[in-house]
């Protein structure tokens, strides 16, 4: 990828694998991977909040990993496979989230959302029953302007335990 930016290259060919499918595009060098997703594909769940990683609502996952979108550019993806939010919510992947988010009315202004979706499911997947502590560690890096906060927590801990209606 340096080797793009620096060779004075505007525009590159990708190709990896979105939501589970094959996708090419030309892209330029210096878009972030979130831009691309949202204005090139038309994929607007995961939104640029500070546009410097700290809040969280770009988040997307790359193998497997949640990453920050901005912060990644799309030529960085070649080869690998992304996940948005729309992809975890065709799959059902994130049901259970979902339903509990509605319950404990953690939803707010829904702007956080997808990155604080994206981020408990990560943490659901790498404990599936986490302390109310370590849902707090795990989605510090998220933002929620609303300071919905409480009810986030409420809403992953009501997923984990499978009491989502």
């Amino acid at each position: 990828m340096n080797d793009l930016l620096e060779t004075g290259v505007e525009e590159a060919g990708i190709s990896f694998v979105l939501n589970g499918r094959p996708v090419r595009h030309v892209v330029p060098v210096r878009r972030n991977l979130v831009d691309f997703l949202r204005h090139d594909l038309g994929l607007t769940a995961a939104h640029v909040g500070c546009e410097v990683g700290v809040c969280g609502a770009c988040n997307v996952r790359v193998d497997g990993a949640v990453v920050r979108g901005c912060l990644m550019l799309a030529v960085q993806v070649d080869g690998l496979a992304v996940d948005t939010i729309e992809g975890m919510n065709d799959s059902g992947e994130i049901a259970g989230l979902q339903r509990a988010f509605v319950a404990c009315n953690a939803l707010q202004c829904g702007y956080c959302t997808p990155g604080m979706l994206m981020t408990a499911c990560e943490l659901l997947r790498q404990n599936a029953c986490p302390s109310r502590g370590e849902i707090r560690d795990a989605i510090s890096g998220n933002y929620c302007r609303c300071t919905g906060y409480q009810s986030i927590v409420d809403a992953v801990a009501l997923a984990a335990q499978g009491g989502q209606p």
